[in-house]
């Protein structure tokens, strides 16, 4: 079985889903892929984006829906980048949106371990793919367990900001009590959503500032 390491919060907050046998199976289809083909992230960068923010520092939730699935581009967190690595489509016009809506410049790296770090949690929607095949480990259990985790910090936090960007993250919104989080929904920022105005002008970075600010939290350093 393969070896994980989260936070000792998140492990209580989600032992029931260990426990059950969709996630035992779960964890022996990863293990296989992984030992017979090339898969992303590395396996040690699997479950990241639960080691770099634990669930009491949630301030925002930035959902993906699976990791990129190209030689040495996916490092764990959603959207993100390893550092050095040209920026993929999607995360090229999220800067360009971070440089228009907050003036930030474009960053050398497309890393977002900073972003982590801060509070914004960087969840796919399935933490692993095959090398390109897109969408080759959905319907394994990956989504009842991401959406378990979603569920969990609607339910433990409260003035926490989910971006749900595009079709398949806006579905996530009735795992998520809107009486006490913000909810910012768009298009997605993949090119095809982007060029077709559903994207450029959302404003999420300095929206999420706005609604931490009110509650009283530290803003994100985009």
């Amino acid at each position: 079985m393969m070896s994980f390491e989260l936070s000792e919060n998140w492990k209580k907050v989600l032992k029931n889903e260990f426990d059950q046998t969709y996630f035992t199976a779960l964890m022996q289809f990863v293990q296989k892929a992984y030992q017979e083909k090339l898969c992303f992230p590395l396996q040690q960068q699997i479950f990241r984006a639960y080691q770099l923010t634990d669930i009491a520092d949630v301030k925002v939730v930035i959902l993906g829906q699976d990791p990129y699935h190209g030689v040495g581009q996916a490092n764990g967190l959603a959207f993100s980048v390893q550092p050095g690595v040209a920026f993929p489509p999607s995360l090229k016009n999220i800067f360009l949106e971070l440089k228009n809506d907050v003036e930030n410049e474009i960053p050398f790296s497309g890393d977002l371990t900073h972003w982590a770090k801060q509070g914004v949690f960087l969840l796919n929607s399935c933490l692993t793919v095959t090398s390109s095949q897109a969408g080759s480990h959905s319907n394994k259990g990956w989504e009842k367990f991401t959406d378990a985790t979603i569920s969990a910090i609607s339910d433990q936090n409260s003035g926490v900001a989910f971006l749900l960007w595009g079709g398949y993250a806006k579905k996530k919104a009735k795992l998520i009590d809107s009486s006490k989080h913000l909810i910012l929904t768009s298009g997605h920022p993949s090119p095809l959503s982007a060029n077709r105005g559903y994207w450029f002008g959302c404003k999420h970075f300095s929206k999420t500032n706005a609604y931490l600010q009110e509650q009283g939290k530290e803003v994100i350093e985009w």
